[in-house]
């Protein structure tokens, strides 16, 4: 039974625990939309790294393209889709990015080659070949030899503060359960929609 009384965030951790539990593959990986200046949207997968009081965490390159997107308009949403469960949730929020030592913090918890990748990768911009991306690799290697690998610059997180969350349940017969929270001055929303 899902209960609207309760915080969105309790119906989250638990349906979250319960997708690991069951096991399903990278449960916290979720599609982020984003909308470019020119109204134009885009979705990519990325991972949920923290769930905080304020919101939902993950991270990248700013300068990518999700990350310029997201500096012209910070109006994002999130969906995880959970198919062998029949469960969705939906978040939509305005994107923020976290402080640089929230963003040094987690970049150090990181293996070193993805460390090395956050430099020698300039995402989403067109390059000449693969072997460019190995190039630049092998020179922040050497770069970086026998040293800790620092957070580049235009690296980090952000932080979606939700302005909705919705939680679906698949049901037969296309007769889905919606069940949604709604920010307001006076703290969430709750109400029920039509599949």
């Amino acid at each position: 039974m899902f209960d609207l009384n309760l915080d969105p965030y309790v119906h989250f951790d638990r349906l979250m625990k319960e997708a690991v539990a069951k096991q399903v593959p990278e449960a916290n990986a979720m599609s982020l939309a984003t909308v470019d200046e020119r109204g134009i949207p885009s979705v990519r997968i990325v991972y949920l790294k923290e769930v905080t009081s304020e919101g939902f965490v993950f991270f990248g390159n700013y300068d990518s393209h999700k990350g310029k997107d997201i500096e012209q308009n910070p109006n994002v949403c999130l969906n995880f889709h959970w198919p062998v469960l029949w469960h969705q949730i939906r978040i939509t929020g305005m994107a923020v990015k976290l402080n640089p030592e929230e963003s040094d913090a987690y970049f150090k918890t990181r293996a070193r080659l993805s460390q090395i990748g956050a430099w020698a990768s300039k995402q989403s911009e067109e390059i000449p070949s693969y072997d460019h991306l190995v190039r630049r690799v092998e020179e922040y290697e050497k770069q970086f030899d026998g040293q800790e690998v620092p957070r580049p610059e235009n690296w980090g997180g952000w932080l979606v503060i939700p302005t909705e969350i919705e939680f679906w349940f698949g049901l037969n017969g296309r007769l889905h359960q919606r069940y949604i929270y709604q920010k307001t001055e006076d703290g969430w929303r709750t109400l029920l929609r039509a599949p």
